[in-house]
């Protein structure tokens, strides 16, 4: 049994990250880049990357299929484009960007250090109205906040 690290590191034999500054000279060079952005949506709009979509991680699969309620035009057709795989720590872009893989994209990379790293590169970020949100309120908002009961038992 694989506990969630172990599971990312696995996914990481197929899947390939870039880092914050790697994606900002991907979006210069690339206009056609789609960066897909795997959080939950109220993630999303409390902050996210200008020009992205949110897909959240749990709809993904059927997101980028035909046919069904989650089906997302855009994601679906993007199968030759660059795609980037953002989320809150660069964990759940790694399985979001293995999971693409396995249905057949064929330039999707993920994220290291996610949204955080780019906050800490000092890149913009935007809220739900498209307004730029303050970096330091984003240093706030991305502080781990765990519950007692979430912590390993001693």
């Amino acid at each position: 049994m694989k506990n969630f690290l172990e599971l990312i590191k696995h996914c990481l034999t197929e899947v390939h990250e870039i880092m914050p500054w790697d994606l900002e000279e991907r979006i210069q060079a690339n206009p056609e880049l789609l960066i897909v952005d795997v959080r939950e949506p109220e993630e999303f709009a409390a902050m996210h990357i200008e020009g992205s979509i949110n897909v959240a991680r749990g709809i993904l699969e059927s997101a980028c299929e035909w046919d069904y309620e989650e089906t997302v035009p855009d994601l679906v057709q993007a199968r030759e484009r660059e795609i980037v795989v953002v989320c809150r720590s660069g964990y759940r872009s790694v399985l979001a960007a293995h999971s693409m893989n396995v249905l057949g994209y064929s330039n999707v990379v993920s994220l290291k250090t996610g949204l955080r790293g780019w906050k800490d590169y000092e890149q913009p970020l935007v809220d739900g109205d498209g307004q730029p949100v303050d970096l330091d309120d984003a240093d706030v908002y991305f502080t781990p906040r765990l519950r007692p009961e979430q912590h390993r038992p001693a």
